[in-house]
């Protein structure tokens, strides 16, 4: 019993692990395609004027908006801390069988069995909080994603409206 309950603390202790952290790529073309901003001079101006303009515009929605496309790195890590905390379901799951490995295993058994069962209760606890963290992970990124998009057709606006502003026409 002693052996067991050694094996049970040992593999028990590894449970506790710190928070997913996933780096995944943006969903860039959705950005570029929303700051995307085509202007027409309509009032005789000059490619000159048309760059100067362009500038001091992006200068002006960057103000508005706090959004600025040319900062972007390509990548955004998302930090993801899961509820319940992660490896709970592992030790839960370890528990949870090594007491039914316990009961089942017999009078004679009740070690083997509660060893037997904590192993497989662990290994499905593990894969279940693996799954949720990965729900977890796809959710906050979709979220983010979802933010930054705005930002980005906020920004496209202002600069389109500075550019009107101007004596532009744009798409």
């Amino acid at each position: 019993m002693v052996t067991a309950t050694f094996v049970l603390a040992t593999g028990l202790s590894g449970c506790a692990v710190e928070p997913l952290t996933v780096t995944t790529a943006r969903a860039v073309p959705a950005v570029e395609n929303a700051v995307q901003v085509y202007a027409y001079p309509t009032q005789g101006q000059s490619s000159a004027q048309l760059d100067r303009d362009r500038y001091e515009c992006h200068q002006w929605a960057l103000q508005q908006t706090h959004f600025d496309p040319s900062s972007s790195t390509g990548r955004t890590p998302v930090t993801v801390e899961s509820r319940p905390a992660p490896g709970v379901n592992t030790a839960a799951g370890a528990i949870a069988g090594a007491v039914l490995g316990a009961a089942i295993g017999g009078p004679h058994d009740t070690a083997a069995g509660a060893v037997a069962g904590a192993i497989t209760g662990a290994a499905i606890g593990a894969a279940t909080d693996s799954n949720q963290q990965r729900s977890v992970a796809q959710q906050q990124y979709a979220e983010y994603s979802q933010r930054e998009l705005a930002q980005a057709r906020n920004y496209g606006r202002a600069l389109s409206a500075c550019l009107e502003g101007r004596g532009y026409t744009v798409k």
